[in-house]
């Protein structure tokens, strides 16, 4: 499986130690299959690493968008990582996922609104490599500098998911 990872510089050799234990799939080195959304979502003077997975011998856990998807993010967000896999791949959270959690615990919202709020948008995938033995699965291949980058894609759908957040915020409310 090919797999791209963007930073402010060269990855050979990965640590799935380094990155913030309260992210998405936890603890891990994250990655992404989706080329394209790697570029798009990449600053300026940024490098992106790309790598092959070799998946024999790995444990591999798949979400898709569901309550347990969401369920698992949620606790991980509060450091609670309650899945025990080489590699985690699903969707990535929009950026309202704070927010959205914020109001279920204040009541205002249920799960399953919030889960519709973090429907709304792309899918992105990301893959978290959480062990030893997929760091070692991770075969460096090259990297590219990324000198300029193109903000109107990025700007044109952060502005369309403002847009979708709001209507499905007002039939929520209804």
């Amino acid at each position: 499986m090919k797999l791209y990872h963007t930073s402010d510089r060269i990855i050979q050799n990965p640590d799935i130690y380094r990155g913030r234990a309260n992210a998405d799939f936890g603890q891990g080195f994250y990655l992404t299959p989706d080329r394209d959304f790697t570029y798009r979502w990449a600053a300026a003077n940024a490098v992106v690493n790309e790598y092959e997975l070799k998946e024999d011998s790995l444990d591999i856990f798949r979400f898709q968008r569901s309550v347990e998807w969401f369920e698992y993010i949620f606790h991980n967000r509060r450091r609670e990582d309650r899945l025990k896999y080489d590699v985690i791949i699903g969707p990535i959270a929009n950026d309202t996922i704070f927010d959205t959690m914020g109001i279920i615990s204040s009541g205002f919202l249920s799960p399953e609104d919030a889960l519709k709020l973090l429907l709304i948008g792309p899918e992105y995938t990301q893959a978290a490599v959480k062990s030893e033995q997929a760091a070692r699965n991770l075969r460096w291949i090259g990297a590219e500098k990324i000198s300029r980058i193109d903000e109107e894609i990025r700007k044109k759908e952060e502005k369309e998911f403002q847009k979708e957040f709001a209507k499905v915020m007002e039939e929520i409310r209804r």
